[in-house]
């Protein structure tokens, strides 16, 4: 059975930074591509962030591009979101998630979700 565990989130000021960590098991981690998602109240859920499972490649909203990184590491089964220059836009439940096959783009469909952080960032 799949499970992935989000962790980090909190409250912070705009302007300030924060790191999701999200740990992942049942799958061979190495073999997949993993994402973020974020779903604010009221608007539907969001791609954030992806990364390939060997992390050659990486794929960010454009909301994010300069201020969110996306890395892993497979040794530790973990993929992780840095967020810099938080926004109070950026407040929402934020996800990883894995898809169901394995060696796919950062474009893939998405089955297994964490249960999500909450991020807050105040004005």
């Amino acid at each position: 059975q799949v499970h992935l565990v989000e962790s980090g989130g909190g409250l912070v000021q705009a302007g300030g930074s924060l790191r999701l960590s999200c740990v992942v098991s049942g799958i061979t981690v190495s073999r997949y591509t993993l994402g973020w998602f974020r779903q604010a109240p009221g608007k539907e859920r969001e791609f954030v962030a992806a990364i390939t499972w060997d992390g050659s490649s990486v794929d960010y909203a454009d909301s994010v591009k300069g201020r969110f990184t996306i890395f892993r590491d497979n040794a530790q089964n973990m993929v992780y979101l840095q967020m810099n220059s938080l926004k109070p836009e950026d407040t929402a439940v934020y996800n990883c998630a894995a898809p169901l096959l394995d060696y796919t783009s950062t474009r893939t469909e998405y089955k297994y979700w964490g249960q999500g952080t909450q991020v807050t960032v105040s004005s």
